[in-house]
């Protein structure tokens, strides 16, 4: 099943070969070429949960509601770039062809069930950008099994990890806040998770998302 179309972002074509292509095109269109034109991008890669558009109302709807409790200063996040992050992948000058190519082979082999995610809390880190996000109480043990496949199939695929051991789920709404956010009740947003994909992020100058793969998981 190829991706469906994201807001902001160019659709690559799912199979091992497409990227190749589709990542020259990209680099076309962002003005990279071998002299150094676009140096100042930066390319990331990364495997994320990708909320359906009324998943992404929800979502929404929670971050309006902290911005007028609390009236943060900070850079709030487009919803369209709303993701829950499984597994990062790094970042390069461009994107390197051959880790999307291992990472898609690795997502292949990752067999697991449809489950249910419940986005119930509120919180933020303490690190230098501050940033807020809403996350879950309990974390569905689906969640972790998928988390913990994908890491063993990527490592089997040679592919290096650099999202570390534990899996802290959370969408981010808000960057750089003038202050952190203590753990606070939200409105429940209910997210049927019935797939995950392969984010292709470009940082810079004509930032966008990109999906590189979807894969879908048997109804349970």
């Amino acid at each position: 099943m190829p991706p469906g179309p994201v807001a902001g972002g160019t659709i690559l074509h799912r199979a091992l070969g497409g990227v190749i292509a589709g990542e020259r095109q990209l680099q076309a269109q962002l003005g990279f070429n071998g002299s150094g034109a676009g140096a100042d991008e930066v390319h990331r890669l990364f495997f994320a949960l990708w909320p359906d558009e009324g998943v992404r109302d929800g979502i929404e709807a929670a971050a309006d509601a902290l911005r007028r409790t609390h009236v943060p200063r900070g850079r709030w996040i487009g919803r369209h770039r709303y993701h829950l992050t499984l597994q990062f992948l790094g970042d390069a000058p461009i994107l390197r062809e051959d880790i999307a190519n291992a990472a898609m082979r690795a997502a292949e082999g990752v067999r697991t069930q449809a489950f249910g995610l419940v986005l119930d809390v509120a919180g933020s880190f303490r690190n230098r950008s501050i940033p807020w996000w809403l996350g879950c109480q309990h974390k569905p043990p689906a969640l972790q099994q998928l988390f913990d496949t994908l890491g063993g199939a990527l490592l089997r695929n040679g592919v290096r990890i650099e999202s570390g051991k534990g899996l802290v789920p959370h969408v981010t709404v808000l960057r750089d806040a003038d202050t952190a956010l203590a753990p606070t009740p939200i409105a429940s947003v209910h997210w049927p998770v019935r797939d995950f994909v392969l984010v292709h992020s470009v940082l810079g100058r004509k930032s966008a998302y990109h999906l590189l793969g979807r894969w879908p998981f048997p109804a349970p």
